[in-house]
């Protein structure tokens, strides 16, 4: 796979010339300017990453079950616990595992392994797996089990089989609708009682839960979960000005607080607004020479620091939502695949601490470039 990256003469002189403040602002200037190529989900790229969510749906262990321990009855197996999302590590990782899947398979019907990967879906997502699925969170100790990044992937997941037109997306969103409408119950019981957001570059960051509930609720017509989404995202952010971006990344995030909240309040303010708010919350957005340098991975077998792959994903993906359809913005798509480029020859054939789970941030970082 050809590695794309900022020319080497940009490389060597940012990283390692000691510079002075002006140096260095000019050369993050020229760098912010230089030309990206944009890198391609084609259907080689997807045969590639369709290996990730494969080689990890299915394996049962090493497992992290983040599980509150009852009783001796409560220790079980990761299978007899999660009959549908077992493998990958941990259950969000399997659930974003399978809308990996469904995304490819949406997008590429020719896919080198389609028929694997249809069969793994079917004999996955049944009535009987759901319902044990469901079961687990009705237990005493997990009502506030995933809250909420495995909910959020949970309905991306019903979201991508809802718009993928085959008989095999019209019957697993049928046998997934226990656990929908569980998850947004829960969305909806939970949202008015939070007061604060949290704020934080890892799984519980509520712009990020928000978002990907709020594309849920768009693309399937839920309009009391989209109503309750766009006030409570108000009500956390509405009033923010100047995030700190300089103290991003901290040391293993994978999600950049500042932009996924950008990135959500571009879906819940109109257009005019929006434009308000972002030059009060990032109003070097708006310069044609922004540029953050990408989060750097010096470890990519130790599970907590390939994070940072993560993050230059998720920043990318925010980075182009926030650029879309506004032209003043469109230079942010630039930053957002030398983010990209810098993490996704990385990410196929290495350790399993981020190979589990990187696929699916590849891949929603790919589906949200526009050409």
């Amino acid at each position: 796979m050809k590695k794309y990256y900022l020319s080497c003469m940009f490389l060597v002189v940012l990283f390692s010339c000691n510079k002075t403040e002006g140096q260095k602002s000019a050369l993050a200037e020229a760098t912010a300017n230089a030309v990206v190529d944009t890198p391609i989900l084609n259907l080689e790229q997807a045969n590639r990453l369709a290996e990730l969510p494969l080689s990890c749906v299915g394996t049962e262990y090493p497992n992290k079950l983040n599980q509150t321990i009852g009783s001796a009855e409560d220790l079980k197996s990761p299978k007899e616990l999660h009959p549908t999302f077992y493998g990958c590590f941990d259950w969000h990782s399997a659930v974003h595992g399978h809308w990996s899947m469904v995304s490819l398979l949406r997008q590429f019907p020719d896919l080198e392994k389609e028929d694997e990967l249809r069969s793994w879906l079917k004999r996955s997502i049944t009535e009987e797996n759901v319902e044990q699925e469901v079961a687990y969170f009705h237990g005493k100790h997990n009502t506030s089990y995933e809250r909420t990044y495995g909910w959020a992937w949970l309905l991306k997941l019903v979201e991508e089989l809802h718009t993928w037109d085959s008989d095999v997306a019209r019957q697993l969103e049928s046998n997934l609708q226990p656990m929908t409408h569980m998850i947004v119950a829960k969305y909806l019981e939970f949202l008015p009682k939070l007061n604060y957001p949290i704020r934080v570059g890892e799984h519980p960051n509520t712009a990020f839960g928000l978002s990907f509930a709020y594309d849920y609720a768009v693309t399937v017509g839920h309009l009391e979960l989209k109503s309750l989404i766009e006030q409570r995202a108000k009500d956390f952010y509405g009033k923010d000005s100047n995030c700190p971006l300089e103290w991003e990344p901290s040391g293993f995030d994978f999600l950049s607080p500042c932009l996924e909240e950008a990135a959500l309040m571009k879906r819940v303010l109109p257009s005019d607004e929006f434009k308000t708010w972002i030059n009060n919350f990032m109003p070097q957005l708006k310069d044609k020479s922004f540029y953050i340098e990408t989060g750097k991975v010096s470890d990519r077998t130790d599970g907590k620091l390939v994070h940072l792959d993560g993050v230059n994903f998720s920043r990318a993906w925010s980075l182009n939502y926030i650029a879309k359809d506004l032209p003043d913005y469109e230079h942010l798509r630039n930053l957002a695949n030398a983010h990209i480029n810098y993490s996704l020859p990385s990410i196929v054939g290495d350790s399993y601490e981020g190979g589990h789970w990187l696929g699916s941030f590849a891949i929603y970082a790919l589906n949200s470039i526009e050409e």
